[in-house]
């Protein structure tokens, strides 16, 4: 979250059906009693492959696996729409609640909050982002679950060579920057002098036009320490493309952040019961 505003728009989902929770896949997809899979869009379970672990045998992704199932089996949730609503692989993409008669719980925020998954979003599946990063901080304040575990640390932009290793995983990462250098595709955030080599950062022109006071701030960040979230890319050096102003986080800029306040009411969302089945 690049500069958040006073007063920030709150986040606003589309309601959509009511269904029961029939299996939990993994950290982050069940399976409704309509066979269909949802992914929990937002929250990003660990998995073996982000320690090269064997499949099944990487503690965090059991446990995650645990606090979903006793979330969520069994139990009725109602689902929350922005943006995209499925994946390339036909799973539908939405923010979870469990459905009970005095309150919703979000099940997103609630594995942020207790460090069982780390934010993210997707192309065009960003929603709620603040709220999402404010439990994830909540988590992180109290070095809940992986936030413990060294797996998990924040990279430094210092060490190019240690990020290549983590190609294709998503980490987190912290630095200065060097330079803001911009182009007609995309504006970069270099971390060095050697753009060839060292650590950098790409937003393309499309997330700038549809940001235009996040394009405007980032000549601004030449000599910040800013954190980036994303997957590591080889071009050139390790990179990281930025698809969503939530991506980049400047530690000392002012403003208030979302409140975990906000986990019982992350939305106007309300609740809505399928057809002759009264929530």
């Amino acid at each position: 979250m690049a500069q958040p505003s006073a007063s920030p728009t709150p986040c606003t989902l589309e309601p959509g059906p009511v269904r029961t929770v029939t299996r939990v896949v993994d950290g982050e997809t069940i399976i409704l009693d309509d066979g269909k899979a949802v992914r929990l869009i937002g929250a990003l379970a660990p998995r073996a492959r982000d320690a090269n672990a064997a499949p099944g045998a990487w503690p965090p992704e059991n446990e995650t696996i645990k606090a979903l199932s006793d979330l969520v089996l069994g139990k009725r949730v109602k689902l929350g729409f922005a943006g995209s609503r499925s994946d390339r692989y036909g799973r539908i993409l939405a923010q979870v609640f469990v459905a009970d008669r005095s309150r919703s719980d979000w099940v997103q925020g609630a594995l942020l909050a207790s460090g069982h998954a780390r934010a993210y979003g997707l192309p065009e599946s960003f929603a709620c982002a603040r709220e999402l990063l404010a439990h994830e901080a909540e988590a992180q304040r109290r070095r809940s679950g992986l936030w413990s575990n060294g797996v998990y640390r924040t990279f430094s932009a210092d060490h190019p060579s240690a990020l290549m290793k983590q190609r294709g995983k998503y980490v987190r990462v912290t630095g200065s920057v060097v330079t803001v250098s911009r182009t007609k595709g995309a504006t970069y955030l270099n971390f060095s002098n050697d753009w060839q080599s060292d650590f950098t950062a790409r937003i393309d022109r499309k997330v700038l036009a549809a940001n235009p006071a996040f394009d405007r701030s980032l000549d601004g960040l030449a000599g910040k320490t800013v954190v980036l979230r994303g997957w590591i890319e080889r071009r050139n050096g390790p990179l990281i493309d930025i698809a969503d102003p939530s991506q980049i986080d400047i530690p000392e800029a002012g403003g208030a952040a979302a409140t975990v306040s906000e986990r019982d009411t992350p939305s106007p969302l309300q609740p809505v019961g399928l057809p002759g089945d009264p929530i």
